[in-house]
Formats: C-alpha cells, structure tokens, sequence
C-alpha cells in the first residue's frame, strides 16, 4: 500500500511531528484574511475531519485551493502538527494538495445546510458521507466483525445457505418468487403455469431463513451459524420493515431451551461490549444528536442479567396493567411491539426473554411442550425496540412433528430431508435469529430501518 495514513490516523496526538499524506473528500473550506486556507477533510475512517491549513504559497492555491467546494476529492502532504484548536488533537499543514475530483457546487446535493433522513434516502449513493450515515455504517461494520468473533470464539462453523430455496421456513407464505418464465407471454396465454418449463422445475423462491438448511449441518458438525440476506415479500411501509435484511442465524446440536437462552444473551453483550470499545466516538454521537440516553441503555443490557418470563405470565401482566394499548391483549393472540416495550421498559426495566409461546401463533419446527399448548420458543426484548431475537428449541421427535406439519397443512414430501433428520440420529437442538438491522438500529438509535441499511428495499422502491 502506497504510504498514506487515514483520517482517524491522522487525528491521533501520537501522528504529531510526523510528514504524512491523506487522501479523502472535502467537507468545508474557508479562507482566512492571513493568506492561507482551512480545509476540513473527511475519508469515511471517523466521525471526526482532519483540519488541513493550506497556506498561498502553493503553487495551485489561487487557481484550484480556493476553489475546493463541499464534495471535491483531493491528496494532501505535509506535516502533521499539534493543533491549537479545541477538540482536534491535529492539524495538518500542507506542502502539496493535488485535486483529484471536482463537485460542482451548484448541482452537488450535500450542501451546507441539515437535510432529513427521508431526503437523503433519494441521494443513497452519496448520503454515507454525511456524519450520521457514515457512523451508522462504521457500526454496522463493527456489530458484523464482532458477530463472527464471538462465533468464532464460541467454536460455531459459519455455513453459506441458499438464498434460493423451494421452502417456506415461516410458512406465512409472504416470499418472492424466483423465476425464468417469460411472465408477459404467461400473462398472454391465460393457462396455468407449467413449471416443468421453469428453470428449477418447481415454484422457487427468494430465502426468508437459512434455518431449515442450517439444521441439517447442526446434526452433523454440532454447532453452526448463517449470516446472510434474507427476503420477505411483506407491504408493509413501517420503518421497522424491509423487503431484504441480513440475518444471523445460529444452530447448535445438543442445545436445549435453556442453553439457547444463555446463548443469546452472552452473543448480544459480546456484540453490544465490542461496538461500545470500537466505536466510541460514533457512539457519542448518537448519544448526543440521535437518541440521549442511548449509551446508558445500551450500557445496561450489557451490564443487567436478562429477565425470563414465559408468555403466560406476560399476558396476565398486560392484562392487569393500566396502560392503554392499542391492540387487544388475549391469551393466544401474538404480541405486539408496544405491548413488548411495556413489559421490558415499565415492567421490568431491561432486558427480557420471554418463553413458552402458545403452537397456534409459532412455526411448525418449534419443540412442542408436554402441555401440548405451548412450544419452547423464545424472544429477547430489549427497552426501546422490543423483540430483538427470535428463537426456539426445535422439534427432535419424529412422529411429533409429522403430526405439526400434518396441523399446518404443509407437505410432508415437501421437506423430506428435513424430517429425514428425524429419523437418522436425532438430537435435541435449538437456534435463534437476530436481524442485523434490528440490531444497529436499536444500538445507535435511529428510528427508521431503511437509514441503517446501505440501500434499503421496500415496497415500490429499489433504486441503485
């Protein structure tokens, strides 16, 4: 790598004294009335620029320095100064700046002024080098390396599942369909679809889990986890909604309930621990500009021991409250996320795992319990955002879950080698999904979901 050092390098008080060179984007230039330039530079490593002094000397200063505008991109060389300005440790004083991109001002979209999240969705492809959207995306960066490290550590094999797949995991039948048919003749003909024509000679269709898959390399390496994209062909336009997200998934042999819930919540302190150690100058930042209080919270659910409680206790609680809900609490009936926040921020004041969910509103795979009422699913609310991890032990016994499938009018061919796991040494295993983007969301406070994905796909939109 040629020789030249980040901004966030740059920055460090331990750079002083140093020549160095820097290549980045303008954020801002003005010009002082002492013949030289301040230059604030940016490369995307922090949250914070590197002041850059470019004194007329340069012998491009009249003809290109003064006329760097927000957005132009440029290398600079000199020597890294201490800086006398408050908050900045450095300062870089210039011996050469060479322009590499203009930006014309008049058209460039990122101008001086604070535009709204909603608007600089339109400017996806540029909205990343403004302060919030790049510390968003450093600590999505940050939650990702750290979810593979605690796997790594925790002796899981990462598993690449199919993104294609002919099986509904969730079975609420809301996926995209993959296909090669030419649909305008199809639309033409008015017959049925023929799908010995198609390319996979089935109906097919974009993943919603890589669970299913990811079970049956569970039962034979013991412990795996996907991490991947996932779709759901849900309209709906809430901003905890997208049409594609990632999703952690892991899997492990042997595990019941039990260890599945102590999983989880060693995995969400880990990932939580290392964002709070790695990024805490973004941290700040949302703690101060997104949402205040938000390092404390995120603080205490690395900090708290998880709360449990099964789902009936949950709804005895919401039904003796005096809170106003907007939806109808009764056994049965899935909970919602105001009914979620109000258990783990008035009720209990942290982290909740809630467990024992009644079969009629969970999966089919899910482990069903001796009251044959209820299964040994799992969720982990969290104060401000609700359920952050879904999770179950899954059904081992053969005949109990035909019987389930049988219930839910799902084809037993249809998953054939997934009960065959069933019949050729089965074992209690169990597993859990955290969306990502739930995850940096919640950790940096953001309130829309699509500001937290770098191009976000929701109904009607797929721009870039």
């Amino acid at each position: 790598m040629a020789d030249w050092i980040s901004v966030k390098e740059a920055r460090q008080a331990e750079s002083v004294a140093t020549d160095r060179e820097v290549r980045g984007w303008v954020r801002t230039r003005r010009d002082s009335k002492g013949g030289f330039s301040f230059i604030e530079l940016n490369d995307g490593s922090s949250l914070g620029n590197l002041q850059v002094i470019a004194p007329a000397e340069l012998a491009n200063y009249e003809n290109e320095i003064q006329k760097l505008t927000a957005g132009c991109s440029v290398i600079v060389r000199g020597e890294l100064k201490e800086s006398p300005a408050k908050g900045q440790a450095t300062e870089l004083h210039a011996d050469e700046i060479r322009v590499l991109g203009w930006a014309d001002s008049e058209t460039y979209p990122l101008q001086k002024k604070r535009h709204s999240f909603e608007k600089l969705r339109e400017w996806a492809h540029l909205r990343t080098r403004t302060n919030t959207l790049g510390a968003v995306m450093r600590v999505r960066d940050q939650i990702s390396q750290s979810i593979h490290g605690f796997f790594r550590e925790n002796r899981f094999l990462y598993v690449h599942t199919p993104i294609i797949t002919a099986s509904d995991c969730e079975g609420a039948g809301e996926m995209f369909r993959v296909t090669t048919l030419d649909l305008d003749r199809l639309a033409a003909s008015g017959g049925p679809v023929n799908y010995s024509h198609d390319f996979f000679d089935k109906p097919t269709y974009l993943t919603v889990s890589g669970q299913l898959e990811g079970e049956t390399y569970a039962t034979s390496l013991g412990r795996i986890y996907t991490f991947g994209p996932t779709f759901r062909a849900e309209n709906s336009n809430t901003s905890r909604h997208l049409a594609e997200f990632w999703m952690v998934e892991p899997e492990a042999a042997f595990f019941d309930l039990a260890d599945n819930m102590d999983l989880a919540e060693r995995f969400l302190k880990y990932v939580f621990s290392e964002t709070l150690n790695h990024c805490q100058e973004d941290m700040e930042f949302f703690d101060k500009m997104i949402e205040k209080g938000k390092l404390e919270q995120v603080k205490a659910v690395i900090e708290k021991p998880f709360e449990h409680m099964t789902y009936t206790d949950a709804i005895k609680i919401l039904e003796s409250c005096n809170e106003k809900f907007e939806y109808e609490i009764q056994w049965g009936s899935d909970l919602q996320a105001e009914h979620e926040r109000y258990l783990t921020e008035k009720h209990v004041g942290g982290p909740l795992i809630l467990t024992d969910y009644p079969s009629s509103i969970k999966p089919f795979y899910m482990r069903l319990s001796d009251d044959e009422k209820t299964v040994a699913a799992m969720d982990v609310l969290v104060p401000g955002v609700g359920e952050i991890i879904g999770g179950s032990q899954r059904e081992e016994r053969l005949e109990v879950l035909q019987k389930r499938m049988a219930a839910q009018s799902l084809p037993e061919e249809d998953y054939w080698w997934y009960v065959d796991l069933r019949r050729y040494g089965t074992v209690p295993h169990a597993g859990f999904g955290l969306g990502l983007e739930r995850a940096v969301q919640y950790i940096t406070g953001m309130n829309n979901i699509r500001d937290v994905i770098p191009f976000p796909r929701t109904p009607g939109h797929a721009e870039f």
